[in-house]
Parts: structure tokens; C-alpha cells; sequence
């Protein structure tokens, strides 16, 4: 084991990927600063003896006025700011930014190079105000510095390595693919598919299927109730769940419901439009037959590997990438983006499937392969690889890392 550190800023969100990475990492033989808050607050964090959790953040609740929330901001802020220029690691890892984004594009990453750090950046979305719809010249302005000042840059897929070096003129050499690790902090207890439908009240011979995130423009939520509608009336057996907190434009969620409240299939649709947590998630992947991702705009969906992490096939969208990570038949069917119709015909495809039909053997061989082909050994190797090359005085981070790949 060696003494390597290097620093983990996760922008206090997305505890999934923070702790599957920190964990990974850790494993591999690195020492990790942690920055985070209450929320990716963890045992396994805690007890970890090569990463050091500095809780800078704090309380993120949602239910502090607006004066307190800014508080705590300028708080976080201001700890940063000073971790930042006594912090030993050479390397600082942003995995999100923080909340003030075009801040920590520019002035924060300024910062950070005067200190003489070297910087990785992981960009979950390379351009997520063209995904959302409010693209500007600032915003691409803010990213080019950000792309231009990381010393090497992180992205989870070929498309979206592509639109770096296309749209930012990032180098090639200077991007690495690395895959979007299996989600391992939802729980998945003893929990039966049959004690799933009797607390929500669902049949054993319904047709489950599943929409669950956050319910956004660019998630095409309204193709897929679209699409119920019609399977309702060539199988009153089928069911939908549509599990989530609205994101964005309110009117977007309000058209949606108003549409399920005026139509006869609303009886079949059963709605959690809130937050829900870690604890509860496991339910509704063991209720559930498939999940649907009807997306409009998307590079990549967590949503996608956490279904695979409970065995449960996907039916996707041909959007972003989502079908190179989609064996049909196997893991489940794509559609054409869009397109009621096709969504329609590839869900009762599905319900003809042998996938379907043998379901509880199939769950198995997908957690099988979503544990092989995206697991955090294969990212921690090709970060830490990284890692080495960013800090030359500093070698062989991990006796057993992968070459880097892109």
C-alpha cells in the first residue's frame, strides 16, 4: 500500500457514484480526501481508514428558508475555499460542481490551478443546458474554461467523448471513457417480487412497468402514458408506476397529470410523484416486470444501471448511448426515440419475450452481467491510471491498475 492522496470534491450530491468511486479507490490502494455533507454521510465512509470524510457541507435539507439556505452555501463555500489551500493532495477530483455553477467553472478552477493542483474532471453531462433546453452563450463560454483549465477529463461515453473534442475542441489524449459504475447504495434486502405486490396492492398476473427519476422535459415521460393507454386496451392486465420528483418546468408535470386524471386508464396507474429514498427504492424494481425509458435526450442514465442492479430488464429509448449498453433480448428491447407506436409494440414484444416469460431466471444473469461489465474495479483502474500520469513524481498508484482506455 502506498501514500498517494488525492482529493474527491463531489459537489455534495449523487451519493451513488461518491461512494462507489471513494470505495473503489480506496480498494485499489489510494488515500482519499472525501468532501461531502451530511447526505453522503456513511459508515462505510467512516470506517474506512484510507478516506478522510471532511464533512464541509453539512445540512442540505429542503426545508430551511431561503436566508438559511444561502447561509449555508456561503459557508460550504468559505470551508472549501480554505480546505482548498491547506489541502496535501496534489490532485483534486471534481466529480459535480458545486451549486453556484459558473463560479466553479471559472473562478473556483483558477483557484485551485494557482494552488498548483492538477485537476480531473468527471463530466456526467458534457453540456447539460442543451439537454435541458436553456443553453447560452455563457454557459458554453463557462464550460470551454472549465474543459480548457482540468488537467484530464472523465466522460461515460464515446458520444460523449465525440462532443468534448467537437463542440469544446478538447484534446483527444486529454479524455477518457470510463464506464458509469453499478449503483451499490440503494439496499437490496430479502424483500420477494410477491411481498413487493401485496404492499402495493398490485395483482400476481399484472404486467408491471416502471418509470422512475426525476420527471423532466428531456425524460419523455408523456410518450410512455401515451403508449399505456394503448396497451391497456389490447391488455387490461397491464399496470404502470411512475415514481419520481418533478424537475423543471411545472407545467410539464401539471400537462402529464392532467392528461392520466381525463383518461379511463388512470385506475391502472399508480403515482409516487415525490422523493424517493434509498430505503424504498427496492420496492418498486421487485414490483416491477420492466423498466420503460422513454428519454428524449440523454447521453447515459443511472436509472438504467440501477434497474440492471436489481436483474430488472429495460426497455429504452434509442437516445445518447443507452443502446450500446442494452443487449437485445437479453437485458431488453430499444425503440425508436419518440415514437408512440414503437414504444407500444416493443412493450408487448417484451411481454412475448422468453425474457419476460422466464423473468425470474433472467433477473440473475443481468445482475451478473451489469456486475462484470460495470463494475468500480474497472473504473478505479482506469482513474487511478490516470492519477499516475497527472502526478509523474508520484508512481504506481495501484499495483493492479488497466492501462488507460478511451
Amino acid at each position: 500500500m502506498n501514500d498517494a492522496r488525492i482529493s474527491l470534491l463531489t459537489g455534495c450530491r449523487d451519493k451513488p457514484y461518491a461512494l462507489g468511486l471513494a470505495m473503489a479507490l480506496a480498494a485499489a490502494g489510494m488515500k482519499v480526501d472525501f468532501v461531502g455533507s451530511n447526505e453522503l454521510n456513511s459508515p462505510e465512509l467512516r470506517g474506512n481508514p484510507q478516506i478522510n470524510f471532511l464533512n464541509l457541507r453539512g445540512d442540505q435539507g429542503v426545508d430551511a428558508g431561503l436566508l438559511q439556505k444561502m447561509a449555508r452555501v456561503l459557508i460550504y463555500y468559505f470551508r472549501l475555499i480554505g480546505y482548498a489551500a491547506v489541502a496535501k493532495p496534489r490532485i483534486f477530483h471534481i466529480l459535480w460542481n458545486n451549486k453556484f455553477e459558473l463560479f466553479d467553472r471559472t473562478a473556483l478552477m483558477l483557484y485551485y490551478k494557482l494552488l498548483g493542483k492538477r485537476i480531473a474532471f468527471t463530466a456526467h453531462n458534457v453540456n447539460i443546458g442543451k439537454r435541458d433546453g436553456n443553453d447560452s452563450v455563457l454557459n458554453r463560454l463557462s464550460l470551454k474554461i472549465q474543459y480548457r483549465l482540468s488537467n484530464h477529463i472523465f466522460v461515460h461515453t464515446i458520444k460523449m467523448k465525440d462532443e468534448l473534442l467537437a463542440e469544446f475542441k478538447v484534446p483527444e489524449n486529454k479524455v477518457s471513457v470510463i464506464p458509469l459504475g453499478i449503483n451499490r447504495t440503494v439496499p437490496n434486502t430479502t424483500l420477494t417480487g410477491a411481498e413487493a405486490r401485496q404492499r402495493l396492492r398490485v395483482s400476481a398476473h399484472d404486467k408491471v412497468i416502471l418509470f422512475f427519476g426525476q420527471i423532466a422535459p428531456y425524460k419523455g415521460l408523456e410518450f410512455l402514458v401515451a403508449a399505456f393507454d394503448e396497451l391497456v386496451k389490447s391488455d387490461s392486465s397491464c399496470r404502470l408506476i411512475v415514481v419520481g420528483r418533478p424537475k423543471g418546468p411545472k407545467s410539464y408535470w401539471d400537462g402529464i397529470k392532467e392528461t392520466i386524471d381525463h383518461n379511463d386508464t388512470r385506475r391502472r396507474i399508480i403515482q409516487k410523484i415525490e422523493f424517493v429514498p434509498d430505503a424504498e427504492t427496492e420496492l418498486y424494481f421487485k414490483v416491477a416486470d420492466v423498466l420503460v425509458l422513454p428519454y428524449v435526450l440523454i447521453f447515459q442514465s443511472g436509472v438504467l444501471f440501477l434497474s440492471y442492479s436489481f436483474g430488472l430488464p429495460v426497455v429504452a429509448a434509442d437516445v445518447g448511448s443507452l443502446k450500446e449498453d442494452i443487449i437485445e433480448g437479453k437485458t431488453g428491447f430499444v425503440f425508436e426515440a419518440k415514437n408512440v407506436t414503437a414504444l407500444t409494440r416493443t412493450i408487448q414484444n417484451y411481454f412475448k419475450s422468453d425474457l419476460y416469460q422466464e423473468l425470474s431466471v433472467r433477473r440473475r444473469e443481468i445482475q451478473d452481467y451489469a456486475n462484470e461489465h460495470y463494475s468500480w474495479s474497472k473504473v478505479a483502474a482506469i482513474t487511478t491510471a490516470v492519477y499516475s500520469k497527472l502526478s509523474p513524481a508520484e508512481k504506481h498508484y495501484c499495483t493492479h491498475c488497466a492501462p488507460e482506455k478511451s
